[in-house]
């Protein structure tokens, strides 16, 4: 069994011609591929005096499907409730506008294609569910993007899981609280490789699928969003800029339940692959 790649780091390699200016460690210029931020060689030569208490974090960064390039990641948006009978078995239901919350970037559990990835059982909670997702990979930043254009600044899509402490969000909704220790902890975004769109096309009719040891969970079409991936952009980018290097987990299908340890979570997207995680 392969080992899972939390946050997938680059560490300080030399690529000719791309640069990000993320850090220096004893006055020498950390180059890292993958951001291409148009400064060359000459803004480290200007910033030679620039220290830092600690070592930098290292770039967070997923596997592109068929290739050796890799996505460097900026944000983790997640849409709430969006498909219709999953808001209904959260207690929901109608159109209601989409909302959003974040994960930290290095929440990623990068499982490369064709391995079995691990997360571990996460602490104060006995109630942790797993939600399937479509996400979407932003290779072109903007603001105000209307849904007519949102589709050209999608880099590609992936298969990810919203890993929630459920007891924990439940808890914190009660009490009118924000509900990040629900949703935000560590290894609490799976996500497989991204297919690039030219490679995968549209995937708006595409079936979506959960099974967890062998037995289905989740099962249904990404056609049944209640706000799809173009509408989606267009509501996230009049609220934040969105940036290359921007992911959305785009909502989960009905049928999310809880795992514990030991169980195998096996989910996949008609074109994107598969995504095999194990709960440790």
């Amino acid at each position: 069994m392969a080992p899972s790649l939390r946050g997938s780091a680059i560490g300080e390699t030399i690529c000719s011609g791309l640069w990000t200016a993320i850090g220096r460690r004893d006055q020498k210029a950390v180059q890292i591929p993958g951001l291409n931020t148009g400064l060359g060689p000459s803004f480290f030569q200007h910033e030679t005096n620039m220290r830092y208490t600690h070592a930098p974090s290292p770039v967070i960064t997923v596997p592109v499907a068929g290739s050796d390039e890799q996505f460097p990641v900026h944000r983790i948006y997640c849409v709430g409730r969006n498909y219709v009978e999953h808001a209904k078995e959260m207690g929901f239901t109608g159109r209601e506008a989409p909302f959003f919350f974040l994960k930290p970037a290095d929440s990623l559990v990068v499982v490369p294609e064709g391995t079995t990835g691990t997360m571990p059982y996460p602490s104060q909670t006995q109630n942790l569910h797993h939600e399937i997702e479509l996400v979407a990979a932003i290779g072109k930043g903007g603001r105000n993007i209307r849904a007519e254009e949102a589709l050209s600044h999608v880099f590609g899509y992936a298969v990810g899981l919203d890993m929630t402490r459920r007891d924990l969000q439940n808890e914190m909704k009660k009490q009118g609280r924000p509900w990040c220790i629900g949703k935000a902890f560590d290894h609490s975004a799976p996500m497989g490789p991204i297919t690039p769109i030219d490679r995968c096309g549209s995937v708006e009719q595409a079936d979506i699928y959960l099974k967890v040891g062998g037995q289905d969970r989740q099962r249904s079409q990404i056609s049944k969003l209640i706000w799809n991936v173009a509408e989606t952009i267009e509501h996230l980018s009049a609220a934040w800029e969105l940036q290359a290097g921007d992911l959305i987990f785009t909502g989960t299908p009905e049928g999310v339940a809880a795992v514990v340890a030991g169980d195998l979570m096996e989910g996949g997207i008609d074109g994107l692959g598969t995504l095999k995680v194990r709960v440790t």
